[in-house]
């Protein structure tokens, strides 16, 4: 079978040249005579590749050097506990803003080891924008924010700036555009969207926020576990890590970051332009918060929306089904999403409208 345009907002679309990889090196990795599944992560060989893959990361990202990389388990999901275990240090207060149900779960599972303030929310709006944000609390031990929001496509278009520690779930916008690392305390990312297979989370930290999790906390829920013990304190996820390390080989032969960015750019510039001049599709989010990874809109009604997906997925464009909380259209074209593939969507729901705006 052809490989298929695979919109899904995550596990998400991989780099052909990745699998290929991947593909090539599956029985014998790096000339050792075996698999990266099976090869010890206390292998000279296995730390070469975590090394490797941190390096590059810092590289790409210009994460400076007062910063730890760390590779969690438990994807994003499990960092909503570790942020507030961590970070609430002094006053065990914290402001969350609150732009999708990703930013909601944060703030409630936060709430388990503190006060938790909702600085701000978008919950009226249905989560089509990032609301206007107020002053932070002077005593928060840290501000929360969701980067993007996958399942309502929208982003930040611009960081908020905090006394407190900056703390950002940047699963769905990872490398997918240039950020300034210094103006962050924590940065997550679960891997399975911009970096790589499921089962990995990518955690950035600031030194000075380790080592003030409660004696309570358990040992791989502290960062500072992952931190002095080069995240192989036990067996991390191998596997996911060395293809994060192929994809960030791959990123940097694009150019870095700074190059798909433009990429991202141009792609989304050609799916936002059809749909606003659309008299059948109808994009979801503010213009002004427009998600570069994640397109979201929807048609007059369901039965439509159901024979769009059904004809799409027919002709190879695959994982268009809008999230169950919401209904509509995602179309997630993240790092890997090549402009051919969007071209092909475009061209598609073009042809779409001229058989069904009557």
């Amino acid at each position: 079978m052809e490989r298929v345009y695979n919109f899904a907002a995550g596990p998400a679309v991989l780099p052909l040249e990745v699998l290929t990889r991947i593909q090539r090196e599956l029985l014998d990795c790096g000339g050792t005579g075996m698999s990266v599944m099976e090869m010890s992560h206390r292998s000279r060989k296995f730390e070469e590749i975590a090394a490797e893959a941190e390096k590059l990361l810092r590289e790409l990202l210009g994460v400076p050097g007062n910063y730890r990389i760390l590779f969690v388990h438990g994807g994003a999901t499990m960092q909503f506990s570790m942020a507030p275990l961590n970070l609430m240090r002094r006053s065990r207060k914290a402001d969350y803003v609150v732009t999708g149900e990703f930013a909601k779960k944060a703030a409630q599972e936060a709430r388990k080891f503190g006060t938790v303030r909702i600085a701000a929310s978008s919950e009226g709006r249905n989560f089509a924008c990032i609301p206007p944000l107020p002053a932070f609390s002077r005593d928060a031990d840290y501000v929360h924010i969701t980067a993007n929001n996958t399942i309502y496509g929208t982003r930040y278009a611009s960081y908020p700036t905090t006394d407190a520690p900056l703390a950002a779930d940047m699963s769905s916008c990872i490398l997918s555009e240039v950020v300034d690392v210094s103006r962050f305390g924590l940065i997550y990312a679960g891997a399975q969207k911009n970096i790589g297979p499921s089962g990995l989370c990518l955690t950035i930290i600031r030194e000075d926020l380790l080592g003030f999790a409660p004696a309570s906390t358990p040992v791989l829920l502290d960062y500072r576990t992952y931190a002095d013990n080069a995240s192989l304190y036990n067996t991390p996820a191998t596997f996911a890590i060395y293809a994060a390390k192929l994809v960030f080989e791959w990123l940097k032969a694009k150019g870095g970051v700074a190059v798909i960015e433009r990429i991202n750019q141009e792609k989304a510039k050609i799916l936002y332009d059809f749909l606003d001049d659309s008299s059948l599709f109808k994009g979801t989010a503010d213009r002004e918060f427009r998600s570069l990874m994640n397109v979201t809109f929807v048609l007059p009604t369901e039965e439509l929306t159901a024979r769009f997906l059904s004809e799409a997925e027919a002709v190879g464009l695959v994982n268009l089904k809008g999230h169950r909380a919401v209904g509509g259209v995602r179309a997630s074209i993240y790092n890997a999403m090549p402009a051919e593939g969007v071209a092909a969507l475009v061209d598609f729901m073009k042809h779409f409208e001229i058989k069904n705006d009557r």
